[in-house]
């Protein structure tokens, strides 16, 4: 018997990676899905858009390639501090893609393999009434579920709003610039970590060759130096490698885009029988660069559970023990780092430690066990072969 309009089996709110993934594997096994994504078309987010060795792994068994879609490789970190600058090569290769492009390319791969992806569904609130979940859209259409998986990234439902976190007070840009032929080699197969009063950011090239330049940096600096103009005069100013990066180049966007505030820190724990993947359940500092990692990760181990007959609170309860260790190292140091002896210590220590930059980088990374218990449960339930 068909389902009344407007109702499915299950619904995934959000289009990033961490829902497209829920709603692929989710599809492949068979299990009707629908997916609301708010934006019509194609669109860019306030990311680093650092593939870690997990993140590409998980991507690629999915059916999307990042490097068919023009990612640049980054083997070596940059870490800049005023006049000071350390270089440390990374224990893996990493990927940098932007967000516009590998995004479309797993909504669309999710969309393949039979998820039905509603653009321009904009969610404005969810409530769960006698067992049923309503999702009430912009326009006044409903859409109702049994089961839900909430994947609406950095943008939080009135009245499912995230708590702060441990490091909460954060506020992000991007930018997108095309460099000068001089620097744009100089950076190949680097990220640029740069350090800044108040805040960090990195530098990287994603495909065709531009460079994306990502930054945070606390609500209460911000608000002292006045705005955008003011923060990139000031960060060109105490950090000379960066000027000497952008001098010569050109924004390709009139203005970065920004968020506000940034939860970091954060781990999910709602027992309200909600499945959240992605920033809804985890939100690491961004200079680890394990972010879009983390949002896959969780997407795959949710729909993994879920298929397994495990209930929300389980999945929880297992996302949170596999990530709680490097959460809590990578939200130190990300404190630490905004601050003025942070900053000054940062580089001097890794000069005298040259391998702390690769222990910190594997110490904040999803363990190896974790990965290794969700591809046996995957490998166990055997409904997840991709087509």
């Amino acid at each position: 018997m068909s389902n009344p309009a407007g109702t499915t089996e299950h619904l995934v709110i959000g289009g990033g990676l961490a829902g497209s993934m829920v709603g692929l594997r989710l599809a492949a096994a068979g299990h009707e899905v629908t997916l609301l994504e708010r934006e019509r078309a194609a669109h860019h987010k306030v990311c680093g858009e650092f593939l870690s060795r997990e993140a590409v792994d998980c991507l690629t068994e999915a059916g999307v390639n990042p490097i068919e879609l023009g990612a640049e490789s980054i083997r070596f970190v940059r870490l800049t501090s005023e006049k000071r600058i350390v270089e440390t090569e990374l224990p893996f290769v990493a990927l940098s893609i932007s967000r516009c492009v590998l995004d479309e390319a797993l909504l669309t791969r999710a969309a393949q393999t039979g998820c039905t992806v509603e653009r321009g569904a904009f969610v404005e609130s969810l409530e769960c009434r006698d067992g049923t979940w309503h999702a009430q859209l912009r326009g006044g259409e409903v859409r109702t579920a049994q089961t839900v998986f909430l994947a609406n990234g950095k943008h939080d439902l009135r009245g499912l709003e995230r708590a702060p976190g441990p490091h909460g007070d954060m506020v992000g840009f991007k930018l997108h610039w095309r460099l000068a032929p001089r620097q744009t080699e100089a950076l190949r197969e680097f990220m640029d970590l740069y350090l800044f009063p108040g805040g960090y950011g990195g530098l990287s090239l994603v495909e065709g060759g531009v460079a994306n330049f990502c930054l945070v940096v606390r609500r209460s600096t911000l608000r002292k130096i006045g705005g955008w103009p003011e923060l990139l005069a000031a960060i060109q100013h105490e950090n000379p490698h960066i000027a000497k990066r952008l001098y010569g180049a050109s924004p390709l966007w009139p203005r970065p885009l920004a968020i506000s505030s940034i939860p970091y820190g954060y781990l999910s724990g709602r027992p309200l029988g909600l499945w959240c993947v992605g920033d809804q359940a985890a939100v690491i500092p961004s200079f680890t660069g394990d972010g879009m990692s983390i949002a896959l990760h969780s997407a795959s181990l949710a729909a993994q559970l879920y298929l397994g007959g495990a209930s929300a609170d389980q999945y929880h309860r297992t996302l949170h023990a596999h990530l709680s260790r490097g959460m809590r190292l990578a939200t130190a140091l990300s404190r630490a780092m905004v601050t003025g002896p942070g900053r000054a210590l940062a580089p001097v220590g890794l000069a005298i430690f040259p391998d702390a930059m690769k222990w910190i980088a594997s110490s904040t990374r999803i363990p190896q066990r974790a990965l290794d218990q969700t591809r046996s449960i995957i490998n166990a339930g055997g409904k997840t072969a991709f087509p």
